[in-house]
C-alpha cells in the first residue's frame, strides 16, 4: 500500500475536511514537524502486533501482571496499581458521564518495559523522527467514553490498534476552555455545545492503523468512541 499523509490545515481556524496528500505529494511534511498534527496512514504493518492486542491475547499474556493505572484527569497525580486481568475484567466498562476525572482509572502509560517488552518488540512505529530526540512507547487500553481531558507536553505519534480515539487539539497560544478534573466527555457534553465556531478546536477521529502526530505542546484532549487499545510514540 503507497503511504498517505492527511494534513490537518490550520491557514484557517475552521473545523473543514482535511487536505489528503498522496505518496507523490511533493515536499517531505517536515514544515509540519512543529506547527501542525498531521493524520499518517498505511506507512507500516502492525498487523502482528494488532494480532497480539486481541483480549483473549492480551490476558493470556499478561493478565497476572500488575499494571499502574492514572485517574483521567489533566494532571493524573493518583497512581492505582492492580492486575491486568481485574482493570480489564472490572474497570473497562463504559464512562459514567457523571463520574469526574479524578474518579476514573485510565491504563495509559507507566508501562513495564520489561514485562511487556514480548509485546512491544512486535510494534513498528512510524519512520519519522525529530532531531535531538529519543522514543518512548506508552501504550494503553481503555472503555468507550473514556479519555484523558486538556493537557500538553512533547512531541509525538498515537496509533489507534483496536476502536477509534477522538481527538480535539488547539495551538499552544491558544489555551481552550476546560476543568482540570472535568472527563473529556462531560466537556463534550457540557462546555462543546456552547463553543462559538472560532473558539472551537481542530477535531478529528483516528481509526485503527492510521496515527496521529501531534506537535510540541499542543492542548489536546482525546475520546475513545470504541473499547479501543492504542500505542503512543513519545518523542522527547
Amino acid at each position: 500500500m503507497a503511504p498517505r499523509v492527511r494534513l490537518l490545515l490550520f491557514v484557517i481556524w475552521t473545523l473543514a475536511d482535511p487536505v489528503r496528500l498522496g505518496s507523490d505529494s511533493e515536499g517531505d511534511g517536515g514544515c509540519y514537524a512543529f506547527s501542525r498534527p498531521v493524520i499518517l496512514q498505511g506507512l507500516t504493518d502492525n498487523s502482528r502486533f494488532r494480532a497480539l492486542c486481541s483480549r483473549e491475547r492480551l490476558l493470556a499474556s499478561f493478565g497476572n501482571n500488575v499494571v499502574r493505572l492514572s485517574t483521567a484527569n489533566t494532571y493524573s497525580y493518583q497512581k492505582v496499581d492492580l492486575p491486568f486481568q481485574e482493570y480489564v475484567e472490572q474497570l473497562l466498562h463504559p464512562q459514567d458521564p457523571t463520574s469526574l476525572g479524578n474518579d476514573t482509572l485510565y491504563f495509559f502509560g507507566d508501562n513495564n518495559f520489561t514485562e511487556w517488552a514480548s509485546l512491544f518488540q512486535h510494534y513498528s512505529p512510524p519512520t519519522f523522527s525529530l532531531l535531538g530526540t529519543t522514543p518512548a512507547y506508552s501504550f494503553g487500553i481503555a472503555g468507550a467514553g473514556s479519555g484523558v481531558p486538556f493537557h500538553w507536553h512533547g512531541p509525538g505519534f498515537s496509533e489507534v490498534i483496536y476502536g477509534r480515539k477522538r481527538w480535539f487539539l488547539y495551538p499552544h497560544e491558544k489555551t481552550p476552555e476546560f476543568h482540570p478534573n472535568e472527563t473529556t466527555l462531560s466537556w463534550l457534553q457540557n462546555i462543546y455545545p456552547a463553543l462559538t465556531p472560532s473558539a472551537r478546536p481542530l477535531e478529528c477521529t483516528i481509526h485503527a492503523g492510521e496515527v496521529l502526530y501531534f506537535p510540541d505542546r499542543w492542548w489536546h484532549a482525546t475520546l475513545n468512541l470504541d473499547t479501543s487499545v492504542f500505542i503512543s510514540t513519545f518523542l522527547s
